[in-house]
């Protein structure tokens, strides 16, 4: 029996086929009409938040070779009830930098490649429009800068309107710096570089008075190359943080709700909406993309993911966190560590990144552009994690914008990365089986003690993570680093109890595993190494985490919402490095 159910569009981005085919399309088709406002417009969102799908919207909007499927794409949407004037007027130069390697031996020659069959597709579709004779000529230069040139000029005298749609403009890029380092990257974004050149033409086919370059827009997960390629995106708006766009891509909560009622009432969703909400808020939710925007929005690709793994199996999937949308560590090793003669080090941006996993955010004003070489600057490194999608706009202390994490996947994320580094640099690496399983038994049989001791010893074995465990947030993100290692709690930092705020909640995760008996609340003391760590003074830290415990505790939300679960709080006190005390409260002290 075929299925009554609009099949869910999980990776695709191609707006044509899926309306042709009737397969679930979330209508942003309104922000048209705002947009069509901004003649040359710039957008940054995280990687697999719809940005392709929208490119995909406006080629086939505006596209006049696609006027005879306009109706077909676009009834019933918002912009096909009350559509622009400009709809199916352009040409189409459509470029997407998402699939080129790092090889760079022959990666202006792709570049080159690829440029030149974009301008002869366009071209072509549009014959009636340019004659074999001006193929030619456009088509004549070697490069694509030589090209555009061109055909810029041909399309100006003979009033023909061209709209340029750049998907991933930083794809590449970004991946060459993270391979091949920054002398490569620079050598195409700066100077006489192909790609600075490129863009350099697409600045005067846009600015020159009675250019054929009536409308661009660019997409990408980061302002640093434009910044680099253009010295600023000086011929168009910057329209990542304006909050008439903030909805643009992803999902409000209204909209996932919808999406899991529709499936639900068609007999293909049987979880309950509710506490499928509760579970996909606590995992996929959090992003805001404007200071005064109205809500958080969830992940696009990570809700599709969830609806296409949960549909055809009956209930949630194995694994929440979707592959795709994971920053590889890879690509953000550059800005962490450095090479020196002795060997790699951390920098100061892993020192910051590893305080936001302590601390849950940082206080920074997001900027809208900045150049690579000033990614040493804390606020642009901050800038370009919330543009990454790793923090995200949580309100305003202090007259600044305060960033936090958006969710449970960003966080394991994360944390991730700070494991990553410790063993990329060499100081510190434990066997993720056996510790994992010392977490599972904190789980189900509330021994809590072998999993911090085990910590402890792996610690004074490897004595080079001692030099990086300094000051209470620091220990903080490293255990919560190592705890995040299983699924069967969600981890919390800074999670505000009774009035306070516990520096480590470990939440059993009992929608996934529901017979899970223990939770915990963890309190961290820190003694400097040179301060005085006898009995007295680690008894005295002991007793004040534990009396911080039994107001966590108290927390009737803890009961409220887990009355079958018992929160067991546990007291730490570290000398530097060294595990100087633990103790329970509401649990057994031994741990064992």
């Amino acid at each position: 029996m075929a299925a009554t159910y609009p099949r869910i569009p999980y990776g695709e981005a191609d707006i044509r086929r899926i309306r042709l085919k009737g397969w679930l399309y979330v209508d942003k088709t309104r922000f048209l009409h705002r947009l069509e406002e901004e003649s040359y417009a710039f957008l940054i969102r995280p990687r697999r938040f719809g940005k392709s799908l929208w490119v995909s919207v406006l080629e086939n909007y505006y596209d006049r070779t696609r006027a005879d499927e306009w109706h077909a794409v676009f009834d019933g949407t918002d912009i096909g009830r009350e559509p622009t004037e400009d709809r199916s007027r352009y040409v189409i130069l459509r470029f997407n930098f998402s699939a080129f390697d790092d090889t760079l031996e022959t990666l202006r020659e792709r570049f080159e490649a690829y440029c030149e069959m974009a301008i002869r597709r366009a071209l072509e579709r549009n014959a009636d429009l340019f004659p074999d004779a001006a193929i030619r000529r456009i088509l004549a230069p070697p490069a694509a800068d030589g090209r555009l040139g061109e055909l810029f000029a041909y399309a100006g005298d003979h009033g023909i309107p061209l709209y340029g749609l750049i998907d991933e403009y930083d794809n590449f890029a970004n991946t060459v710096l993270a391979h091949h380092g920054r002398e490569a990257y620079e050598s195409f974004t700066h100077g006489g570089g192909f790609y600075r050149n490129f863009f350099a033409t697409l600045k005067a086919g846009a600015g020159e008075s009675g250019g054929a370059l009536e409308r661009l827009f660019i997409t990408g997960v980061s302002p640093i190359t434009m910044d680099d390629v253009t010295s600023g995106f000086n011929i168009g708006k910057n329209v990542s943080l304006r909050s008439e766009f903030s909805e643009l891509l992803g999902f409000t909560e209204d909209e996932v709700r919808g999406l899991l009622e529709l499936y639900r009432d068609r007999g293909a969703f049987d979880q309950d909406v509710d506490a499928t909400l509760a579970v996909i808020r606590e995992w996929y939710n959090g992003y805001r993309f404007a200071r005064g925007a109205r809500g958080d929005l969830y992940n696009t690709d990570m809700v599709l993911y969830y609806l296409s793994e949960s549909v055809p199996n009956g209930s949630m999937p194995d694994n929440l966190i979707d592959v795709n949308v994971r920053i590889d560590y890879g690509k953000l090793r550059h800005l962490l560590v450095v090479n020196r003669e002795a060997g790699v080090r951390f920098n100061g941006n892993f020192e910051l990144l590893r305080n936001i996993a302590g601390e849950g955010g940082a206080d920074a004003d997001v900027n809208l552009s900045f150049p690579l070489e000033e990614l040493v600057e804390p606020e642009n490194f901050l800038s370009l994690l919330y543009y990454f999608g790793l923090l995200s706009i949580r309100g305003e202390s202090h007259g600044r914008t305060r960033l936090g994490i958006p969710n449970q996947t960003v966080r394991r994320l994360l944390y991730g990365y700070l494991r990553d580094g410790y063993r990329d640099v060499g100081v510190f690496s434990v066997s993720h089986y056996r510790f994992s399983n010392l977490v599972v038994d904190m789980a189900y049989r509330g021994s809590w003690r072998p999993a911090l001791e085990f910590l402890g010893e792996a610690i004074a074995a490897q004595t080079g993570i001692r030099d990086y465990l300094e000051g209470e947030k620091v220990v903080q993100a490293f255990l919560a680093a190592h705890f995040s290692l299983i699924g069967h709690f969600l981890i919390h930092s800074e999670r505000e109890l009774n009035k306070g705020y516990a520096d480590l909640h470990l939440e059993p995760f009992l929608a996934r595993y529901p017979d899970i008996p223990y939770g915990y609340v963890i309190e961290i003391k820190y003694l400097k190494r040179g301060e005085a760590a006898d009995e007295a003074v680690v008894a005295t830290r002991l007793h004040e985490a534990r009396t911080q415990l039994q107001g966590y505790l108290a927390d009737p939300a803890l009961r409220r919402q887990h009355p079958a679960v018992r929160h067991i709080g546990v007291a730490l006190v570290f000398h530097g490095w060294e595990l100087a005390g633990c103790a329970a409260v509401g649990g057994d002290d031994t741990g064992g």
